[in-house]
Formats: structure tokens, sequence, C-alpha cells
């Protein structure tokens, strides 16, 4: 696709097909080994103009970054509505339905700015949210959100994220729930500063060899990264390495790695990621 580098300005003006956002809320735990305790927690829905139970819907689990919570996409920066609403009404992508939750346990946990909670939240987001939202939103699992129907209707489900949630993306979705997601946007980053570049190149690599063996391919996995963004360098190291030894990455078939000339780790940057992620998704 051809890629922009400024959000065009058609996507920030007032759309007449309005979707709208409303408040998800579930039970889950927090899963900790020998110690897991129950919580409540919320998420934010998108549902797009004319949403109709009786068609059915992609979805995509959207999530933020390091010290915010649910609210960041859609309630912080509410332009992020606005560009759904014309990338929609413009035909530059299919209705869908657009959760945004949290790994964030409460707001006393997000205080300590925890990165673990990026590979801990794949079991509440495979047990938890995902059957809670795709029991009540119309999606192509059609209400049986039974493991097995999870993993047939995998094609129609995608996960993204930014900075924190680049790495959720990876950590969560992509190396621990594959069986169930076929598109990934991971936006600005992947290990941290302070993570182990050959060990995600690893499980890159073998996230996607185990799943071809079972019969679930990667459809696509679109990054996104800035020059001047904090996380740029290790991002762009990790994947090129990964690139450059899996077959399974094909680039401009099943990835690519799109650059943002001069582009920081802000929501500038993650809206325009978010803009081409939803050109190429569902695809």
């Amino acid at each position: 696709m051809d890629y922009v580098y400024e959000m065009p300005k058609e996507m920030l003006e007032e759309c007449a097909q309005k979707g709208t956002v409303e408040r998800f809320e579930y039970d889950s735990f927090t899963y900790d080994e020998g110690d897991s305790q129950p919580i409540h927690k919320g998420a934010w829905v998108y549902l797009p103009c004319g949403y109709d139970a009786s068609e059915k819907y992609d979805i995509l689990y959207l999530m933020h970054g390091g010290n915010f919570t649910e609210e960041w996409w859609f309630k912080l920066f509410p332009d992020t509505v606005t560009i759904l609403d014309n990338m929609i009404a413009k035909g530059l992508c299919k209705p869908l339905i657009i959760v945004t939750p949290t790994f964030y346990r409460s707001e006393k946990d997000k205080e300590g700015i925890i990165d673990e909670r990026t590979e801990q939240f794949y079991q509440e987001l495979r047990k938890d949210l995902i059957p809670g939202i795709e029991k009540k939103y119309s999606t192509y699992c059609g209400g049986d959100v039974s493991d097995e129907n999870l993993v047939k209707t995998r094609r129609h489900r995608a996960f993204a994220g930014l900075s924190m949630g680049s790495m959720t993306t990876y950590r969560s979705a992509f190396y621990n729930n594959f069986d169930i997601f076929s598109w990934f946007g991971p936006f600005s980053g992947c290990c941290g500063p302070f993570g182990d570049h050959e060990k995600e190149v690893k499980r890159i690599c073998t996230t996607l060899e185990e799943g071809d063996k079972k019969g679930y391919r990667l459809d696509y996995m679109f990054c996104a990264n800035g020059t001047d963004d904090i996380a740029y360098a290790e991002h762009k190291d990790i994947m090129e390495k990964a690139v450059a030894v899996c077959p399974y990455l094909e680039q401009g078939k099943n990835y690519d790695f799109f650059i943002i000339p001069g582009g920081v780790h802000d929501m500038k940057a993650w809206q325009l990621d978010l803009y081409h992620a939803l050109q190429i998704f569902f695809k």
C-alpha cells in the first residue's frame, strides 16, 4: 500500500456517519501462580455507524501504553473515533468492532509501570475479556466463545497496541494466543530498552514455526515506529533479525515495518499507525 506520513486532514473532520463508544465491564482474575485473586475490570468498545447485531464484524483489540489505561484511545483522544468514522465512511476499511482494554489490574497497579503485566495479560485476554466481548457483540464467532470456535475464527480477530501495548501485542497476543489471533499491529517497540533481542527473535520464529505446523498461519504483522522514537532502535533490530532467519515472515505479503521519518513516541504517530494497519487488516 502507499504510506503517508501525516494524517490526511479529511480524517479529522467531523463525520456524519458516527460510530458509538460504550463501556463494557467484566470479571476476571489475576492468574498469579498459587495466589490468583478476583478482579473487576472495564474496556471501551467502538461500534461502527449502523452496527447491526444480525451482521458479523471483524474485531480489533487495541492496547494503550505504560501508565495509562483503557481510557487512552477513545476517551483521552476522541479524535481517534473521528478517524475511525471517516475511514469506514470512505471505505478505507470495513466496519469493525474495536475494544480498548487495559493490562493493568487496578489504578494503583499502573503506578508501578509493571511491564510484566504485558506478559501476564494473555490469560485474562483469552479466558475472560474475549469470551465476554464476543458473547455480547456480533463477531464471527456468532456468540460461541468455546476455545474451539475462537481458534476457528482467528482470521477475524486482530490485536494491536502502542509502546507497552506493543509489547503486549507480542507477548500476550502473538506468543501466547497465536491460535486465536491472525493479525498483529505492534506500534513502537517489542521488548523494551532492557530486553534480550536474541530471545525475542527466537520467540517470534518459534511462534510462527509451531503455528504453521498446526495450521495457524500469520495473516499480517504490521510493525510501525518513528525514526526518532525511543523504541525505534530495538524494534527495528529485532524485526530485521527475525525476517532474516524466519521463512514465515515475508515482506509485503504478511509483514511490513512502517517507518515514520522524524516520528516520535506520541499519539500523532500511533494514530497514523492505526490508520495504516486498518487498511491492511481483514483484507
